[in-house]
């Protein structure tokens, strides 16, 4: 992991003035980070009965997808609103620099799937809460929760509650 750090860069004052964004697609371009990445998250749930990864919008789909592909389950999108066709859940939180929305469809998880969430950083945990609360309204089996980076000073795995969390890279 200490190669896929090195690869991450850092964005200062992005998305705004203040933010210093942990930008992955350094690490999504690059053909060893990218495989290192993968190859981890998939030994962390490779004995876990996963059926379903959700992959939060939308870098959380470019890891999600692996991850579901390497464990052999179906991934679900977790999108910004209006981007999904059939009838859809949704749930709106606070992140670091504003607010937002994400929706998934409200047939994607049934109570006999466990499902692993993915994004690729977990900062104040606004965006995965609403994850979680999202796919804990479809009354799954059990609930993981994954992220390559958690930013550990902006406290996100407190808006989680009793999740299970595994992040790889912890700043």
């Amino acid at each position: 992991m200490e190669y896929v750090k090195s690869v991450i860069r850092d964005i200062v004052d992005f998305p705004k003035k203040g933010v210093v964004f942990k930008d992955l697609t350094t690490v999504f371009k690059d053909p060893r980070a990218l495989h290192i990445v993968g190859w981890d998250l998939a030994q962390l749930y490779r004995d876990k009965g996963v059926t379903k990864v959700v992959g939060i919008e939308s870098r959380g789909f470019v890891f999600g997808s692996i991850l579901a592909y390497e464990l052999g389950a179906g991934f679900v999108p977790a999108r910004k609103p209006g981007k999904l066709p059939a009838d859809t859940v949704s749930a709106s939180f606070e992140k670091e620099y504003g607010t937002d929305t994400i929706e998934m469809h409200r047939d994607a998880i049934t109570p006999d799937d466990v499902v692993v969430i993915h994004d690729d950083v977990l900062a104040t945990g606004g965006t995965m809460a609403a994850a979680v609360k999202l796919v804990e309204s479809m009354n799954p089996r059990r609930i993981y929760v994954n992220c390559i980076v958690e930013l550990e000073a902006l406290g996100g795995r407190a808006a989680l509650g009793d999740v299970e969390l595994t992040s790889l890279l912890k700043y």
